[in-house]
């Protein structure tokens, strides 16, 4: 069993880390996303069972929440909170001249 929280593993859709990094994103992701990620050893290239990253999860105190999502999965997100996240992100400049076009859109 892999039990050294530093041992660098490959979380899939995340990339390269430790262990005790890797089983803490997975068990933040939601139960069906969690599912379907894989934790496989760098060295070796052997992917870890469930019921061993369960186990080291709770010999390290790591609670499952499902707080994080998968990347590459916004078909979730709602439009209006798309909008709202580029409006946020934007220069002022930028939705200063946006404004105007829309109203000059409006006009005609």
């Amino acid at each position: 069993m892999t039990s050294d929280p530093e041992e660098q593993v490959r979380l899939q859709g995340y990339g390269e880390m430790t262990l005790r990094t890797a089983v803490t994103t997975l068990m933040l992701l939601a139960p069906r996303d969690r599912s379907a990620t894989a934790i496989y050893r760098v060295r070796d290239d052997v992917r870890l069972a469930q019921s061993e990253i369960a186990e080291l999860a709770s010999n390290w105190g790591i609670e499952p929440t499902g707080d994080l999502r998968l990347p590459g999965r916004s078909s979730d997100r709602h439009w209006p909170d798309v909008v709202r996240g580029m409006v946020r992100e934007a220069p002022l400049p930028a939705l200063m001249v946006a404004f105007m076009v829309g109203v000059l859109v409006a006009r005609r």
